[in-house]
This record gives C-alpha cells, structure tokens and sequence, in this order.
C-alpha cells in the first residue's frame, strides 16, 4: 500500500443541480480543489456496465430512473441522471478495482448511493454505488468476505436491503438516530447497526466506530468497503452530531490501523455518501491523510 493513493473523479458528475438542494454540485467542485494538487493519483471512471447495476437492483428501478416514473421529492428527477448515475456507479467498480490492485481509493462521485433500495431511488441516491461495486467483486470471486463500513450520520438503509442475509458480507453502519430514514435501530444477523444520539460528540463518536471496526475484524474480510459520509460534521446544516475535522483524520488513522495485519495490507476503498458543510473538503481531506 505504499502507492500514492487514487482519487476517482469526473467533472460531470456536477452537470446536474436542483435549486436549494443539499446535495448541489459545489461540494464536489470545491473538494476537487481541496484535493487537487495533495499528491493523489486521478482517475476517470467509466459508466458501470447495467449488469453490474442488476446485481443489486431490479429493472424496474433502472427504467424508473431512465424516465423518472417514481415519486421521492428527496431525490429529483433529471433527463441525464441515469447516465451520470452510471458513472458514479462506475467509478465506486473502479475504486474497487484499484484497491484490490493495493492502491487507497476513494471515490468523489455524486450521486451518492447508500440509501438506494434494490427497488426504490431515495434519499438523493439512484443507485447503490458501493454494493454494486462490492456485488461485482463477489460474483468475479476475488474475495469471499468483504467488510463494509458506513459511517455517514444517516443509516445505509439501502446497503443493508441489499446484503441482508448475504454471509459474504459484513455490514456495519454508525449513524445518528432519531435522524432520516429512521432505520438501524437494531442489529439483526450480518447487519450491524450503531445509532448514537444527536448531539454526541466527536470522541464518543469515534468510540462507537472503534467498536464496530472491532467487529468486522473478527469477520476477517479479504476487503474493506467504507461509505464514506461527511454529515457527521458539526456544522453540517441538516444533522446535529458533534464530529470535529480532527475526529476525521482520526477515523482515517483508525481504518488504516484496522487495514494493517499480519504484515500485510487489507484492500481497502472508500466511497463519497453525505456531507453537506462548507467544511467538507477539509472533512474528506483529514479523512484521507488519516
């Protein structure tokens, strides 16, 4: 893991906005000139292929997002969003790919994905970026276990739907409850669930995390899968956690601790998800320092 670490990003997954919304393409436009110039290797994806995308969703929900027939006031309708999905798609497949190839990647992609049902668009997402990319792993036989971490203030509702039950795979979710989409209240069979108060602070936070890292090492993965999320932040403006930039390079230190093993190096890639601050840059870069 001694190869500088892989940035995967294209600027189209800006070309699309809906106005006042949260998930606005200035996040991504400003973290790429956060990151830009930090010693990261860049890669373009490719739109994911659509039977990659059928692995984890039905094709009714790729025709829904071709010609906008579902109702999610959350996750508006575009006539270039199933294009652009694919390639946020793509890229997660290419974050993948890299990472079993033992280089860091991380994916600075919108859409993000976590929340997307085998079924049902929701929550700003289309597609499942990450179990598409984690899905194709498995059916290629790469690996046979593969850890996944989700640490965005909401729960990966959309990830669990997808691998519940699928003991290939080891979910873990830490995120803010009461909060949207009011899931992850419970742990059951290989979905672990870690729903932690508003207001909780960055330590305690880290903590919750550090325990669930726990337990997905006890899996013994043959690869790490990370959602990414940023709204954990203290001054995200639609959640209210207590997560500090300094509390992200820590997460970092604890995601390499946790891919450090036996003298060898765990594969590991991270996917972009939430974060809505004007902050966020620096939450992605301490992140990926760390």
């Amino acid at each position: 893991m001694n190869a500088p670490g892989v940035i995967i990003h294209s600027p189209r997954c800006a070309d699309y906005a809906a106005p006042g919304h949260p998930e606005h393409p200035d996040r991504v436009r400003r973290a790429v000139a956060r990151l830009k110039n930090a010693g990261y290797d860049w890669r373009q994806p490719v739109l994911c292929a659509a039977d990659d995308l059928l692995r984890v969703h039905t094709p009714a929900l790729l025709r829904a997002v071709q010609t906008g027939a579902y109702q999610d006031a959350d996750t508006p309708w575009f006539p270039t969003i199933y294009e652009l999905a694919r390639l946020a798609a793509g890229a997660a497949v290419l974050a993948a790919q890299e990472a079993l190839a033992g280089r860091r990647a991380f994916s600075l992609m919108r859409p993000p994905g976590h929340h997307a049902l085998r079924d049902q668009v929701m929550g700003f997402c289309y597609f499942n970026n990450l179990a598409i990319a984690v899905a194709k792993v498995l059916a290629a036989g790469t690996v046979q276990r593969v850890a996944i971490l989700d640490f965005d203030c909401h729960h990966g509702n959309g990830t669990e739907d997808i691998f519940y039950g699928d003991d290939r795979v080891l979910f873990a979710s830490v995120h803010q409850s009461p909060c949207y989409p009011g899931t992850g209240q419970h742990s059951r069979g290989n979905c672990l669930n870690y729903p932690v108060a508003p207001h909780t602070a960055g330590r305690e936070f880290r903590a919750v995390l550090d325990d669930a890292l726990e337990k997905l090492r006890a899996f013994d993965p043959q690869l790490l899968a990370i959602s990414a999320g940023f709204d954990a932040y203290v001054g995200d403006p639609i959640t209210s956690l207590g997560v500090e930039i300094e509390d992200y390079r820590a997460i970092g230190q604890s995601v390499a601790r946790f891919c450090r093993r036996d003298q060898r190096a765990l594969p590991a890639f991270a996917v972009l998800e939430g974060g809505y601050a004007t902050d966020l840059p620096d939450c992605i870069a301490a992140f990926l320092e760390g």
